[in-house]
């Protein structure tokens, strides 16, 4: 029989193609329905690791956008929760988003009955300084929606590429996150922050990107239209090679993914626009003096923004056209601040309290240490961020020295954060206080169990209970278990000293803890000795 009958060549160069698949599969990793994976990764298209602040939020069904059926309120009150202040912002992206996914539900209705009807997406652009809650609030109307979202910063986009291959991997990521569901990722959000680093110098004399700035600008405004982004990356080898063995096992599925009903948020500080804003009013005279000098966008001067504002900070004017809906975020002040420590309900000192719990202690945020947190948060100029930066300064020291000790609860309060040496000190000192107090109710159960199976009395010293503690420690047991596991044969040499001289009760030294048999030892030599001189 010739090869040929046989299937092929099956010689030593001529690997047999079923394993050659599963060789191949092996390196590259499966293909599954969204993206390209590579085991022990994550489910990115791209094999990264998903960043901190994204969130996987997938709805089974696809025919549940179709029953959209929330109010602006009804986003707003769900974002309250979450964010503080902002409310302007919060009214516009919950207008935004009810309107597109309305215009979802329209366009389905029309479609079905072969009517074509035209309506714009509302693609937004927030406008605000970093830690005001941009991105929280943009992640939380996807978890409340239920579809798939996706955020990247505009500093990793290029014309060339992003993280290995180009902006169009960001809607095949959408595909990832709706776990391979090609139509529920159509409907899906895509989160651009820092977009006015795409920005190209322009005749304001902006610093920005010329080249890649450009490139980028023209590539997502045809994605934030209408276009087909193929659902594998034509320059990802891998992923071609395993949409042919797709095609080999006959496998087949959606080749492409529609960004018509793709909902876009870009957002960023866009330091430098209340400039161009100022001197364009002051040239028209509408009320801005010229010794007014904001250091940021604020809601007064954000309602005199206009179209050609962003255009001479260096967008283009067809990007820029593609994004209807703009709103401003509100620079936080340490009052908002406090305020996110007590109601917001993704508050930081819940995660504090959290690991602090961990360890067995009870963590107190008095209303004066909030305050004082808030304040110093403030002076960070990092938005709610600075909350973080402040809270782990003045909590570091006491995560460190206290878990491991008997101290089970710490209270927050103005006086620790200004003092926070002197406290710690304190608490160090208590620690110390508790864990001999407790080690001594540990002996002292010892010396009981000891009396009521031997007969014997004995008694520690406060230095053999310190050495003990030490010894626990180090050992991760109980006082009362290393004093069992230490003294385990003593009965018997002190029944014999208890026998050659009378001796009712015996005090065991820090030396019987460093050396046991050589402490009983000389115990027992010594009682020989005291017979003999009797």
């Amino acid at each position: 029989m010739s090869d040929d009958d046989k299937g092929g060549p099956k010689g030593p160069g001529y690997p047999d193609p079923e394993e050659f698949r599963k060789t191949l599969e092996g390196m590259f990793g499966k293909m599954g329905k969204g993206g390209f994976t590579i085991p022990g990764m994550s489910d990115s298209p791209f094999g990264q690791e998903a960043e901190s602040d994204e969130v996987d939020v997938v709805e089974p069904e696809v025919d549940d956008i179709f029953q959209f059926d929330l109010l602006p309120r009804d986003i707003k009150a769900h974002l309250d929760r979450f964010v503080i202040r902002q409310d302007e912002a919060k009214k516009a992206l919950a207008i935004a988003v009810c309107d597109h996914y309305n215009h979802v539900k329209a366009l389905k209705s029309h479609d079905e009955e072969g009517e074509r009807l035209e309506l714009q997406k509302q693609n937004v652009m927030v406008v605000g300084p970093t830690g005001v809650g941009k991105t929280y609030l943009v992640k939380h109307i996807a978890e409340l929606i239920g579809v798939p979202f996706v955020k990247a910063d505009a500093t990793k986009f290029s014309e060339t590429g992003y993280v290995g291959g180009d902006v169009d991997d960001l809607v095949r990521e959408l595909v990832s996150k709706a776990n391979g569901d090609v139509s529920l990722a159509e409907y899906g959000i895509i989160y651009i922050d820092e977009v006015d680093k795409l920005a190209s110098s322009g005749g304001a004399g902006m610093i920005g990107r010329d080249v890649s700035g450009r490139g980028v600008q023209t590539t997502l405004l045809k994605l934030m239209e209408e276009t087909e982004v193929p659902l594998r990356n034509p320059q990802d080898m891998r992923g071609q090679m395993m949409a042919m063995m797709d095609m080999k096992k006959g496998e087949s599925q959606k080749d492409s993914i529609n960004t018509r009903h793709i909902l876009f948020i870009v957002s960023g500080a866009f330091s430098g626009l209340e400039k161009i804003v100022r001197k364009r009013s002051q040239a028209a005279q509408i009320g801005f003096s010229a010794e007014q000098a904001e250091p940021a966008m604020d809601g007064e001067l954000f309602k005199h923004v206009t179209t050609q504002d962003y255009i001479d900070f260096g967008f283009e004017a067809e990007f820029i056209g593609r994004i209807p809906v703009r709103v401003v975020c509100e620079h936080l002040e340490a009052p908002d601040l406090e305020a996110i420590l007590k109601y917001s309900e993704g508050s930081l000192l819940r995660q504090y309290e959290r690991e602090f719990e961990a360890y067995g202690i009870e963590v107190k945020f008095m209303d004066s240490g909030i305050r004082r947190i808030a304040e110093m948060a403030a002076g960070e100029k990092t938005g709610a961020r600075g909350l973080m930066t402040v809270g782990e300064k003045i909590l570091r020291d006491f995560k460190y020295e206290l878990p491991g000790t008997s101290v089970t609860e710490l209270t927050v309060d103005d006086d620790l954060i200004d003092n926070r040496e002197k406290h710690l000190e304190g608490y160090r000192e208590l620690g110390q206080e508790l864990v001999v107090e407790k080690a001594r109710q540990e002996v002292d159960a010892f010396i009981r169990e000891f009396k009521d199976k031997h007969g014997v009395v004995i008694k520690l010293s406060d230095d053999a209970v310190s050495r003990l503690v030490k010894m626990a420690g180090e050992q991760a047991r109980s006082v009362f278990q290393v004093a069992r596991q230490h003294f385990r044969d003593y009965q018997f040499g002190l029944k014999l000293i208890q026998k050659n001289t009378g001796q009712g009760e015996f005090v065991l030294t820090d030396s019987s803890v460093e050396d046991p048999d050589k402490f009983l030892s000389e115990l027992v030599v010594q009682s020989y000795r005291d017979q003999k001189d009797r």
